[in-house]
């Protein structure tokens, strides 16, 4: 069986060798592998690096990118019956990443499966409070619900072919097609022994504008889903709170501290703008959620000003 690993990448020249190199290292019990890149733009040496190990390498622009888009290019391009899916800043931790991510697809007991996400030294605190809620070191297969990360997961090419990404979301397109498939009758596993180092090198702004477009993308996915003000200002709290408490437990509130309400703070502004975002976006808005090194420098002080402003309308 032909195993697709397919990779979306923007400027992903840090990370991307040792992707590949740990690519090459998989033991995937007989089954071949090919390696398919999508590029939106990058100007770092990403794809001299693809070149050189091989990958078959395809191209979207700026103004037709999207996640789902660029996954359905990669997805068209691949010859494999798996298609697998890994964010370019991701590492594998260890040889039997792969085997252990495509076996439940293989053995037809999911449809769709996804695999642990771990950060190291250089990630936020906080940030690794989420991969250690989301991706805990348990197996669920199948698993209740429909929650999946592309970051690192595998579908069958059949499902995709019969649910492919929406090309339209500013994110989230694993969750979408993982909501249709569980309403379909199909399952969803998670696979905690297929782990890799997950890096985000982000910028504070970039941090906002991901969980912002996220929350855009969330509206048309789970529009039950509404956050208040109140909403936001108690998660901020609980969520530093608890952050606070764990680092201190851990050896770790000092260096941490500033950095976890920063990080906090940017995660539920995010949200709460996507969450009440209503309009059409324009071109330049897209660019902005697609290509957050564009976005402008956030300043902490427009953000407690939108809460103010948020408060007043709720209060009319």
């Amino acid at each position: 069986m032909l195993i697709s690993i397919i990779i979306r990448t923007l400027n992903e020249a840090r990370y991307l060798d040792d992707l590949l190199k740990a690519v090459k290292r998989q033991e995937a019990n007989g089954h071949e592998s090919e390696v398919v890149l999508v590029d939106s733009g990058s100007t770092d040496g990403t794809l001299e690096i693809a070149q050189r190990h091989g990958c078959r390498i395809y191209h979207i622009t700026r103004e037709k990118f999207s996640f789902g888009r660029s996954l359905n290019i990669g997805c068209q391009a691949a010859h494999g019956d798996v298609l697998v899916f890994i964010s370019g800043h991701c590492v594998p931790t260890g040889p039997e990443w792969l085997q252990n991510l495509c076996q439940p697809v293989i053995d037809r007991k999911v449809a769709y499966a996804y695999g642990r996400q771990v950060g190291d030294d250089s990630s936020c605190y906080s940030e690794r409070r989420i991969f250690a809620k989301y991706f805990q070191p348990v197996s669920a297969i199948p698993q209740e619900g429909f929650y999946c990360n592309n970051a690192n997961s595998a579908l069958g090419r059949g499902a995709w072919l019969q649910y492919p990404f929406n090309e339209e979301l500013t994110g989230l397109e694993d969750i979408d097609v993982a909501k249709r498939l569980v309403q379909a009758g199909h399952k969803i596993g998670y696979v905690a022994d297929a782990c890799v180092f997950h890096h985000h090198q982000e910028s504070w702004s970039s941090v906002r504008t991901r969980f912002e477009r996220e929350s855009i993308a969330l509206q048309t996915i789970m529009p039950e889903l509404q956050l208040s003000r109140r909403d936001i200002v108690r998660y901020i709290v609980s969520s530093i709170l608890m952050d606070w408490h764990s680092a201190f437990r851990n050896g770790q509130f000092v260096p941490s501290w500033l950095e976890i309400v920063k990080y906090r703070v940017m995660q539920y502004w995010g949200a709460y703008r996507g969450n009440h975002e209503r309009r059409i976006l324009s071109r330049q808005q897209k660019e902005i959620y697609f290509y957050p090194s564009i976005s402008e420098r956030v300043n902490f002080n427009d953000c407690f000003q939108s809460y103010r402003r948020a408060a007043a309308n709720e209060s009319e």
